[in-house]
């Protein structure tokens, strides 16, 4: 691994540059702008019952064929092209999730349009600050909490699809509401963590 920082467990062995990336750069960052929310949203719904790797080696052309997570035109793709995307290869051509994304776009404008913004909505839960966790091992992080339980509640109860409180635990962390590098990564004092 290049400079030999420690990084979270989860990059062991030799993971692909895509991978380093986005856990050097994105993962654990707070995230305000709500088209990448979106964006992290659908990847993370997308994950469902794969892995994470799988996901980032696609998305790319999930930023091609869903108007680079433009939220307002996702919202009214209609019948045909649904059918375009679950024919396109790039993606993962599974219906209901394809489905799901222009259901959720639709759900996100409602939230966005009652909140100011999905933003607003998103880090409300944590008082607009993120979540520091000070786990040493990744053993120790939780697959869901109350908090995800809570926002996978309420996601719900506005019509999302895919999102289930682990996978919403997932999204807290890719959107940085929640930082869970673990305190030996070189992410987390640069993220906030502290001894």
């Amino acid at each position: 691994m290049p400079e030999n920082k420690v990084r979270c467990p989860f990059l062991t062995g030799n993971p692909p540059p895509l991978y380093l990336h986005y856990h050097d750069q994105e993962w654990g960052v707070p995230v305000h702008d709500d088209d990448r929310l979106f964006e992290l949203l659908t990847l993370e719904g997308a994950q469902a019952g794969l892995n994470w790797l799988t996901v980032l080696k696609r998305r790319e052309a999930y930023q091609e064929h869903f108007d680079q997570f433009q939220v307002e035109s996702i919202a009214h793709y209609d019948a045909s092209r649904i059918a375009a995307l679950l024919a396109e290869p790039s993606l993962i051509r599974n219906r209901r999730k394809i489905e799901s994304v222009v259901s959720n776009a639709q759900a996100f404008l409602q939230v966005a349009q009652t909140f100011g913004s999905f933003n607003a909505f998103l880090w409300q839960f944590v008082d607009g600050r993120p979540l520091i966790n000070h786990w040493r091992k990744a053993r120790d992080i939780p697959a869901q909490t109350a908090l995800s339980q809570r926002i996978s509640r309420e996601l719900y109860a506005r019509s999302f699809t895919f999102v289930g409180p682990t996978i919403v635990y997932a999204y807290l962390q890719a959107t940085g509401v929640v930082m869970d590098h673990i305190v030996d990564c070189f992410r987390y004092r640069e993220l906030g963590g502290k001894d």
